[in-house]
């Protein structure tokens, strides 16, 4: 009994660690930036891209990133998303050491969709 304690502490403390993290590494004013236009750049996999994603984004896949940046205009905004948000970090991390400036992690895309949903009510 004593390990499924043991057990079920760790999946919690990884759990919050991870809830955490995410929370953490989100930028704010996310809202504010689609409304003004930012681009949202989905960074999963065609084939994840596919099964789902936010009308309107465009997907370049981490894997791919290094290679086809050069079809981002570093001028502009950019919302990086991913499937839990940690391929959207390395993406921003990429993306200004090329350059770019204006580069958020917007963190998952199913939660960076509710923000989009939002704006589009309101309007």
């Amino acid at each position: 009994m004593k390990t499924i304690y043991i057990i079920c502490g760790i999946v919690l403390l990884i759990y919050i660690s991870y809830r955490t993290y995410r929370f953490a590494t989100l930028d704010n004013g996310l809202d504010k930036k689609i409304e003004n236009g930012a681009i949202l750049l989905d960074v999963r996999t065609e084939k994840e891209y596919k099964m789902g994603h936010i009308d309107g984004s465009i997907n370049i896949s981490l894997g791919t990133i290094r290679e086809r940046y050069k079809e981002l205009d570093t001028s502009k905004t950019y919302i990086t998303c991913c499937s839990h948000g940690v391929r959207s970090v390395k993406v921003e991390t990429i993306l200004k050491e090329k350059g770019f400036r204006h580069v958020y992690n917007g963190g998952a895309w199913t939660d960076l969709e509710k923000i989009v949903n939002e704006q589009k009510s309101k309007q």
